[in-house]
Formats: C-alpha cells, sequence, structure tokens
C-alpha cells in the first residue's frame, strides 16, 4: 500500500497544481513557459511540442491529484519533464559559464526534479527499497537554495524592480533580505540544523512572491503571456519548496517518535 502519510502533506498537491497551471497556461497560449524551458523558436514543430508538454504537464499534475494510486506516477512524469528542461540549459552552461543567469534557470529546473523525486519517494510503500530516503534527496535541494540566493544577488537590480514600491522600507532592502533568506535557509536544509523551520520559512517566502509580485501582475496585465507564464511557475516553486519542506519535517517527526523510549 502506498504510505498514507506522506498524501496528508499539502505539498504534494501544491506541486501538482503548479503542473496543472502551467499545463492550462500552455494550453491556452500554445506555446512554452516564456525561455525558463528553454526551447528555442527555430526549433522544429515549436508550437506542437508546447501543446504536448502542456498536456504532458496537465497530465501529471492531474495524476497527482486524482487518486493514491496514479500520485507516485504523475510525481515521476513531472520529474522526468523537468529534467529534460534543466538539461536544455547544459549547453548554454558550456557556452557561457560567465553568465550566471543561465546556471539560474538550471537550478530553478533542478529544484523541481529534486521535489519530483522527494514526491515520489514520498509516495512509495513503506516496505520498498526507497522508503525511508526522502531525508537524503530534500537535503540536495540546498544546493538550488544557494542558486536562488546567487540569482538575487547578482541581479539585485533586477529583483528589486520586481517587489512592490509600497513595501517599507523599499525594493532594495526586500531584495537584499532575500537573498540572505535564501542563503540562511540552504545552509540549514544543507547542515540540518533547523532544517525544518527553515524549509517552511522558505516556502511562505516563495508563496510571499506569488501573493504580493506575480498575482498583481496578473491582475493588472492580464493579456501579457509574461504575467500567466511567471504565476504558473512561481506556483510549481512553490510546490517544490512546499514538497521539501513536509519531507524534511515528517523526517524530523518520525526520528522524534523513534527516539522515544519505550514503556
Amino acid at each position: 500500500m502506498i504510505n498514507r502519510q506522506a498524501l496528508s502533506n499539502l505539498g504534494i498537491y501544491v506541486y501538482g497544481l503548479g503542473a496543472i497551471a502551467l499545463g492550462v497556461i500552455g494550453l491556452a497560449w500554445g506555446d512554452f513557459a516564456t525561455n525558463w524551458q528553454r526551447v528555442q523558436g527555430n526549433v522544429p514543430h515549436r508550437e506542437a511540442l508546447a501543446y504536448i508538454t502542456a498536456a504532458y504537464e496537465l497530465f501529471g499534475g492531474v495524476a497527482i491529484l486524482w487518486r493514491r494510486r496514479t500520485a507516485q506516477a504523475g510525481a515521476m512524469m513531472l520529474a522526468i519533464l523537468y529534467s529534460i528542461f534543466a538539461l536544455l540549459w547544459v549547453p548554454q552552461i558550456l557556452g557561457s559559464p560567465q553568465v550566471y543567469d543561465v546556471w539560474a534557470n538550471f537550478f530553478e529546473e533542478f529544484s523541481l526534479v529534486i521535489a519530483g523525486a522527494v514526491a515520489y519517494v514520498s509516495l512509495a510503500p513503506p516496505d520498498s527499497m526507497w522508503a525511508g530516503r526522502t531525508a537524503q534527496i530534500s537535503r540536495l535541494y540546498g544546493i538550488c537554495v544557494i542558486s536562488f540566493a546567487l540569482e538575487h544577488l547578482f541581479y539585485i537590480s533586477g529583483t528589486a524592480s520586481f517587489v512592490p514600491k509600497w513595501i517599507p522600507p523599499g525594493p532594495l532592502f526586500w531584495a537584499i533580505a532575500t537573498a540572505v533568506f535564501f542563503l540562511l535557509a540552504a545552509i540549514a536544509i544543507l547542515s540540518g540544523i533547523l532544517a525544518g523551520l527553515a524549509s517552511r520559512l522558505l516556502t511562505a517566502m516563495i508563496v510571499g512572491f506569488e501573493v504580493l509580485v506575480w498575482a498583481p501582475k496578473l491582475f493588472g496585465s492580464p493579456h501579457v503571456h509574461f504575467s500567466w507564464a511567471g504565476n504558473g511557475i512561481c506556483l510549481a516553486l512553490a510546490g517544490g519548496a512546499w514538497v521539501v519542506a513536509d519531507s524534511i519535517n515528517e523526517s524530523r517527526n518520525v526520528n522524534r517518535e523513534l527516539q522515544k523510549p519505550t514503556a
């Protein structure tokens, strides 16, 4: 039987919703989620590939939400798809290793690969060879969070431009602060020190980006593809962080139970 405790973790469902959002947006626009999915305009049959990708994302997300027997397959489907998109950034990294933007895009995609792997393992039967390995896989996510911090710092002006000007004490402050928060979260996840709390706060911060940055952009520019794609990407990233946070906290709870003295 599938690990029922894993299915009580909300992050898996948010991860699935992120894929559904990207799928619906892709079908509506007949396009990939901006340059983030790294499919150039000169690729043969690009529009057809965009529709196929969108349908795949939609199907994978629905599989996660549909029922317990399909959730694990859906997680694997999405992990495979995001792996492909991550690998598409590798030639660009090799060609322009000095440009951090290409590294940043790779690690954003790779963070979703890790989240998909964590979801897959979390949904495995308790007697599976994968059981009990979510903590080790989740720790890899910290590497991606370091990249999130570096991206904010290297492109500090661009980051600040996304921060609503009405939030005190100002956009530049929050651009620097969120970079520091990312770095602290990465250290906690990689070291295991306060990893549970840090992963929860990290998830809350990314959800905050969706609420304060991307949702208003959608209301302000509902006819712009970038506004929709940005919301879909942020929701997917929030779901990925949530999956990892659930896994880390569940592993800590299990360890506490095992350490309790028996009567």
